[in-house]
Parts: C-alpha cells; sequence; structure tokens
C-alpha cells in the first residue's frame, strides 16, 4: 500500500472515531454538540471536565474511545513522519544515485540552461545518443532531466559536479549573453579541450564570446530568420537540407568523420582511396584545420592529418566510411 493511501485510511480512521464517538455520547443522553465536544476533548486527550458527570456507563465508554482515539491518532501521525522522511531519504539517494551516474560519465555534452533554447538542444541532442548533464538555477525547470543538477552554472564547484574536466562540449544556453560569457571564461579555464558553443541575443556580444573561449557562437533569432528566408528563397534545397539534418527516419544523412594522424588515408588522394567504391558515401567537402572549406573537392585531392571528411549516404555507408578513415 503506498504512502498516500495509508495516510488517508489514517485520516478516514481519525474522521469514524469523531463519528462513532459523538454518536455514542449522544446516545448516552448529551446533546449532538455537547457529544461532539465531549468527543474531540477526550480523543485529543485535552484533560478538561466532562460536560455532564458520567455513571459506569458513560466512564467505560470513555475509555473505550481513548484508546481508539490515540491508537488513530498516532497511526496517522506514524505515517504523516514516515512518508516524510522516507521522502527525503528518496530525494537524497535519488540525488546521490545521480551525482554517481555524473562521476562515472566522459565524453559527455552540458547544457547550462534549461529553458525553452536548453531543452530543444537537449532533445536534439538525446535523439542523438549523446549523453547529458543539465544545470540551471531553477531545481523546478528541471523536471525531465535525467542528470540535472540545480545550481549556478558560473559557479567552477557547480561545473566540476557536472564532470566538466571530462565533458567534450558545453552548451551555454542561458538567457543572457553576461551569463553566457561568465559560463564560457569559467568552463575554459577548466577545461582548455573542451568544445564549447554558446547562445547569444545580440550581435554585439559574438566578440564576447569569442575572446571568453567559445568555439562557436550562436543567434537562435538570426539562424531561426536565415532559415525562414531561405524557404522563401530556396523552398527545395533547404526542405532537402531540412531532412537530411533532422529527419531521423530518412535513409540518407549527413556525418563528418576527422582524419587522424595515424589514419591510412593520410597523404593519399581521394581516388586513391576509393572512399565512393569502398564506402558508397559521397564526400560533399573536406575541412581544412584553419576551418576553410573545400567544397567537391576534386578526385585527386590530397587527404592530410587533421581534415574533416564532410559526406552523405546511408547508416551503413557512413559507418564504413568511419571505419576506412579510422584505419
Amino acid at each position: 500500500m503506498t504512502h498516500g493511501r495509508r495516510l488517508a485510511g489514517a485520516v478516514v480512521a481519525l474522521v469514524a472515531v469523531l463519528v462513532v464517538g459523538t454518536l455514542g455520547y449522544a446516545l448516552l443522553g448529551l446533546d449532538l454538540f455537547d457529544a461532539l465536544y465531549q468527543t474531540v476533548t477526550t480523543v485529543s486527550t485535552v484533560g478538561f471536565r466532562e460536560v455532564e458527570p458520567f455513571g459506569r456507563a458513560e466512564e467505560l465508554f470513555t475509555m473505550v474511545l481513548i484508546l481508539l482515539g490515540v491508537g488513530a491518532a498516532l497511526y496517522a501521525f506514524s505515517v504523516l513522519v514516515e512518508t516524510l522522511l522516507e521522502g527525503r531519504l528518496n530525494e537524497l539517494l535519488g540525488r546521490r544515485r545521480m551525482e554517481q551516474s555524473i562521476a562515472a560519465m566522459g565524453g559527455h555534452v552540458i547544457i547550462c540552461g534549461w529553458g525553452r533554447v536548453g531543452r530543444a538542444i537537449g532533445v536534439e541532442l538525446a535523439e542523438a545518443g549523446r549523453p547529458l548533464v543539465v544545470i540551471d538555477p531553477d531545481e523546478a525547470a528541471l523536471h525531465g532531466a535525467v542528470h540535472a543538477i540545480a545550481g549556478d552554472a558560473t559557479d567552477d564547484d557547480v561545473l566540476r559536479r557536472a564532470g566538466i574536466e571530462r565533458a567534450a562540449s558545453l552548451v551555454a544556453a542561458a538567457d543572457s549573453d553576461a551569463a553566457n560569457s561568465f559560463i564560457t571564461l569559467s568552463a575554459r579555464a577548466l577545461n582548455p579541450r573542451l568544445f564549447i558553443v554558446a547562445r547569444t541575443r545580440s550581435s554585439d556580444s559574438d566578440d564576447k564570446l569569442t575572446r571568453a573561449g567559445a568555439d562557436r557562437v550562436v543567434n537562435p533569432q538570426s539562424i531561426g530568420g536565415a532559415r525562414m528566408a531561405a524557404f522563401v528563397l530556396r523552398p527545395h534545397v533547404a526542405a532537402f537540407l531540412d531532412v537530411v539534418m533532422h529527419e531521423r527516419t530518412l535513409e540518407f544523412r549527413l556525418e563528418e568523420v576527422p582524419v587522424k594522424a595515424t589514419s591510412s588515408l593520410v597523404g593519399r588522394t581521394l581516388r586513391d582511396t576509393g572512399i565512393r567504391d569502398r564506402t558508397g558515401a559521397l564526400v560533399l567537402a573536406l575541412r581544412d584545420e584553419r576551418g576553410n572549406f573545400l567544397t567537391n573537392p576534386a578526385p585527386d585531392t590530397a587527404i592530410v592529418a587533421g581534415h574533416v571528411v564532410i559526406a552523405i549516404g546511408t547508416q551503413d555507408e557512413l559507418d564504413a566510411l568511419v571505419a576506412l578513415v579510422d584505419v
């Protein structure tokens, strides 16, 4: 039986004692109000005098009523205390289990700010299978987040609790540019290798966030406007890119594959690698370490360490490409 049902049962028992006591005293000759008054004073063991002098029958009934009333009251009190203590204990144990789970995580993404933007980011990352830790100062707003910490993301201790040293990426998605700047500064100081994406509301803050350590600065309003304009200007292209990037049921998808120095493809041309024939994936572009894109690369383009191969294909084709590049 749940605590709620047990507590409800205890309340019903108390009410039943009051009803039985009131009816019993009424049958013994008291008027209804005096009977209720006598029942309440008896059950509560306050010790006020009797409304009228009691005979043997009234005394026997009063003794029985005291035993029943005290028993029901003690049971209700014990259920209430147990409910409160167990609820608090479950909360503490749940928090402890979550902290242990976060402590075991590595390569995860930390989202700072669980508003509309933060939640939208979380949905996309969760669907992609990325482990997440969410930080927000409003504990009530964290409902639905699996790994969540209620606290100030500008606080180094809070970031450490989120596993900042082991994280792969951090998204600063707080509501203000100032907060995102402080979050970025703190995160960069704690983990120089961290990939940081910062949200901004104003283009004036782009440079500040970049200097603070953000790898990418994103203005959701600007991106949303550009995306809507793209649907007006090039609706078919925009629809295709939208489906490829966001539709999980589509057979084809885009992927990026970094080329490490140990890859067997380093120093070879695209023609020599035979990527298309061996994997089925189509290479759309290469990106070098300086961030420059080489779109629709020629077959004689050499692959060097630090390149990122951007390709399109089915999941099996892209998995084969990853395996080929990693060899």
